[in-house]
């Protein structure tokens, strides 16, 4: 029996939780907007999909805040949301037989900065403690498990939008290997002036000033991508621990990651065998899939390459295709969980949620492009995750 999905937690918009971004999302809003933190306005790229509104002292001990960079809160708090949602509190289980598995593609750039700043300005012996561990990328997943008392096999994986689907793949596998419990998911925020320019480096990032068209996956207009903050943890068990989960959100069906070929080579990208293997590993076949929730880069041969693949995998059939992340900004390791969340919301209520702004989708892509909220049955969704450098994702979920 594939491990059922008992506990959400999103930060992302506003911060305020998983229906609130659910509905934020059927509502096609966007929270894409012109940095906030400083001014950016010699940059070539202004907008970024921020979590607005968040105290890190209301979620937090005091104590544990100085210990920690901003995506390290949000993962916490992300993480504090779905075990919360899934009642583990009540389930009996030894920390031995909890683990967690998390994804981060940017580190601790904030807190690294401003550790830096300090050793430059004042020396040294003003640089803070924490700085040994605040900005590594296993940081969420350390802080997560020492919070929740979790033993079991835990890790952490690097491999930018794909990361955070790969993480859950790999809870996945930690249960089939006897754990009992597994928290995962993925989060990003790099957005202090260091991590700007890490985005900006790229040369991929819309310099659009307008945030209605600023981010179009697979739009005619597509420019470049957005980049966002925030993600969402999942709290994943075994169907048959004998201990009934207070909530089924559904199932992680099947999972499956493959890495494209070096560029130059002539060889197309090894996309579609991801989507084949993940739905092989599902038992799915394409006809039975009522949703893609795509990648959606933003960025012409990108989407190109992606609509190739949905289209050689599901043939004629024009199986509906939505890029909800487009109100939030690509959230690097976050994508992917936070999509994973939304799918299995559009299960739960019979909606395929829209991508925002996309409007114009050319022929050549031959999707069915989700731009209006969408009432239909659905059982099982696919969901697609792209990292820079080569690395494929993807990940079935069911009823």
């Amino acid at each position: 029996m594939p491990p059922i999905v008992t506990g959400i937690g999103t930060m992302v918009g506003d911060g305020t939780g998983v229906e609130e971004h659910w509905k934020a999302v059927l509502d096609g809003r966007s929270w894409i907007q012109p940095i906030q933190r400083y001014d950016a306005s010699r940059y070539s790229s202004r907008l970024a999909g921020q979590i607005s509104g968040f105290d890190v002292s209301k979620h937090l001990p005091s104590r544990l805040i100085p210990q920690t960079d901003r995506v390290t809160q949000l993962a916490l708090v992300a993480g504090d949301a779905a075990l919360a949602d899934a009642g583990i509190a009540d389930r009996g289980y030894d920390s031995f037989d909890m683990g967690v598995v998390t994804s981060n593609a940017s580190a601790g750039w904030e807190f690294t900065h401003h550790e830096f700043r300090k050793l430059w300005t004042q020396g040294p012996e003003k640089v803070s403690v924490y700085e040994s561990f605040a900005w590594f990328y296993a940081a969420n997943t350390g802080q997560i498990s020492i919070r929740n008392g979790m033993r079991a096999a835990s890790g952490v994986l690097v491999a930018d939008q794909a990361g955070g689907l790969d993480a859950i793949g790999q809870a996945r596998r930690n249960l089939r290997r006897g754990a009992k419990l597994m928290v995962a998911g993925g989060l990003d925020s790099a957005f202090d002036p260091w991590g700007w320019l890490s985005h900006l480096a790229s040369g991929e990032v819309s310099t659009a000033e307008d945030p209605s068209s600023a981010y179009l996956p697979f739009d005619a207009a597509a420019g470049g991508y957005v980049p966002g903050e925030g993600g969402a943890m999942l709290v994943l068990e075994h169907g048959d621990s004998g201990r009934p989960p207070a909530n089924r959100h559904g199932v992680v069906a099947g999972h499956a990651s493959t890495f494209d070929p070096p560029p130059g080579s002539g060889r197309p990208s090894n996309l579609t065998r991801a989507i084949r293997l993940a739905l092989d590993d599902a038992g799915v076949q394409p006809a039975q899939v009522d949703v893609v929730f795509a990648d959606g880069a933003g960025i012409p041969e990108r989407d190109r390459t992606e609509a190739a693949s949905i289209a050689e995998v599901f043939g004629p059939r024009k199986v509906p295709v939505t890029v909800p992340k487009a109100g939030v900004g690509r959230l690097l390791a976050g994508a992917g969980p936070l999509d994973v969340v939304t799918a299995l919301l559009s299960v739960r209520d019979g909606v395929i949620p829209p991508t925002p702004h996309s409007r114009t989708i050319p022929d050549e892509y031959a999707i069915d492009m989700v731009v209006e909220p969408r009432e239909a049955k659905v059982e099982v969704a696919l969901v697609i995750a792209r990292g820079r450098g080569g690395f494929n994702s993807a990940v079935v979920i069911g009823r």
